[in-house]
Formats: C-alpha cells, sequence, structure tokens
C-alpha cells in the first residue's frame, strides 16, 4: 500500500501499484522474522531423524552413483574428461540445491497458513526463507565432495571461488519460480501436486547426469534457455577445474532468473491480498 499526504493530519490509503507494490523496504523491516523462519526449517527437518545430517550426504552420493553407472557405464556418455561419479556429483550438488528450494519453497504458503490467516507479515518472506534454508544441506554437500576428489585424487582449484556467486543464480532462479508456484497453489492446489513431476522433467532437460557437448549444435541456443544449464556448467568449472567457464550460457541464466524473480515477485504482491481468505 502506498501513502500519499493530504494534510499534517491526514493521510489517503491506496492500493501500490506497478514496480512499487515490491515494497522491498518492507521485507528489510522483517528481516528477523526471515532469519527465524529460516532456522525453524532447518531445524525441523533433522528432528526426529535417526540419521541425521547423514541423509543430506547420502543423498547427492547415492544419486551420483546411480547416474555414473547408468549414463556412464553403461550408456558410455562423455564426461568431460573427469571421472564420470565426480561429473555427476558436480552437476547433482547445485541441482539438489534448487529442486529442494523449489519444493519447499513452493507449498511455503499453504504449510504456513495459519499465521497468514493470523498476523501480518510480508508474505514475501515464506518462499524466500524456505528457500535459503536449503543452504545449510548445500554446505554439508560440498563439503561432502572434498572426500571424493582425494579418492580420486583430483586437485582443487582456485575456481571455487565462483561458487558463491553461483549459489546466488541458482537461489534467483529457484525463488523466483517458487513465487509463481506458492502463489498460485493458494487458489490452486494442482500445482503442489505438480511439482514433483516438475522439478523432475526440469533435471532430464538440465546437464546433471550428462554433459552439454551432446546436445547438437542446432539445438544449443535453445537449450541454453533452460536458466539451470549455466549454472551447472558453472558449478562443473568450479568444481572440475576444465575447460573456460560458460559466460554465454551463465549470462543467459542471469537474465532468466532476473526476469523470472522480479515479474514473480510482482504477480506474487498483486495476488497475495485474497490469500488470508482463500488458503
Amino acid at each position: 500500500m502506498t501513502k500519499n499526504t493530504i494534510s499534517p493530519h491526514y493521510h489517503r490509503i491506496q492500493r501500490s501499484s506497478g514496480w512499487s507494490a515490491l515494497n522491498i523496504l518492507d521485507l528489510w523491516k522483517y528481516r528477523d522474522l526471515f532469519f527465524i523462519l529460516a532456522m525453524r526449517d532447518v531445524k525441523l527437518r533433522y528432528r526426529q531423524t535417526a540419521l541425521g545430517v547423514t541423509w543430506v550426504i547420502l543423498q547427492p552420493i547415492l544419486t551420483s552413483g546411480i547416474f555414473a553407472v547408468i549414463f556412464g557405464l553403461l550408456a558410455e556418455l562423455p564426461s568431460d574428461d573427469s571421472p564420470y561419479l565426480l561429473f555427476a556429483f558436480a552437476g547433482t550438488l547445485p541441482w539438489t540445491l534448487f529442486a529442494q528450494s523449489l519444493q519447499r519453497a513452493g507449498g511455503s504458503l499453504v504449510s504456513g497458513r495459519e499465521m497468514i490467516s493470523k498476523v501480518y507479515f510480508p508474505r514475501l518472506i515464506l518462499p524466500i526463507s524456505s528457500s535459503f534454508s536449503v543452504v545449510v544441506d548445500f554446505l554439508v554437500g560440498l563439503a561432502s565432495i572434498s572426500v571424493l576428489f582425494l579418492i580420486y585424487k583430483e586437485p582443487l582449484t582456485w575456481n571455487l571461488l565462483a561458487i558463491p556467486g553461483l549459489v546466488l543464480v541458482n537461489l534467483l532462479i529457484a525463488v523466483g519460480v517458487s513465487f509463481w508456484i506458492s502463489a498460485f497453489s493458494v487458489h490452486y492446489r494442482d500445482f503442489i501436486y505438480a511439482l514433483p513431476f516438475l522439478v523432475q522433467a526440469w533435471m532430464y532437460a538440465s546437464p546433471v547426469a550428462y554433459a552439454t557437448s551432446i546436445v547438437p549444435e542446432k539445438w544449443v541456443a535453445l537449450y541454453s534457455l533452460n536458466p539451470m544449464v549455466g549454472v551447472i556448467e558453472g558449478f562443473r568449472w568450479s568444481l572440475l577445474g576444465q575447460g573456460e567457464f560458460p559466460w554465454i550460457s551463465f549470462g543467459i541464466s542471469i537474465a532468466m532468473g532476473l526476469v523470472i524473480f522480479l515479474f514473480g515477485a510482482l504477480v506474487f504482491r498483486r495476488i497475495e491480498r485474497g490469500f488470508a481468505d482463500v488458503i
């Protein structure tokens, strides 16, 4: 809402429009709530689990192992001169960050319906905090890959310094998509039910288990419109230290991520006024 001053004693309250509806300053005022919700999600994830943080390590390793057997051993797909297990792990790690961020944030409004119906706070905080809570899992998985590097006697390079920027772009895309899904899922639960299928289909359309070099040349431009292509390729360059950084595809990822995020946030704020009534 915007507030126009009429006199020193009276104010006119009217609905905000355009990009002013995002009201980023309002998010900053509620930053404490953001950190509280993010830490709550982290604690709930490991509460009453027998293996605890071990699940975070096992999931990408088992997934990468399956990819290494199917795509590397049986299908004999190229791995850009890297051990296929490392190659697959370097793609699975950023994808797991993206997929889990999207899955948690996509249903954050429905799971937080009691808060929405009782108190006011910027609703954007729910999907954003749910996405950023996954960063803890990512850091654990990133530390575990060092063990694989020791096993394969692969050196770590200064390319690792690019990881923070790659993580930010990864989250930018995940949060942007979650704005659309979480907002529409309040009115139509179909979006929540379709989310696992969307994540699975998107994974096979991304270079998680295979190299982009197998994509036919005539389809590369279209394929690069997938914003996760540049992110995953950037992670592989950073972790494996081979080849050149994918500047073109990563630039497309940033551009697509910004478009998805900004317009997703705008649509979210446009329809959030009715959340408390229908959730």
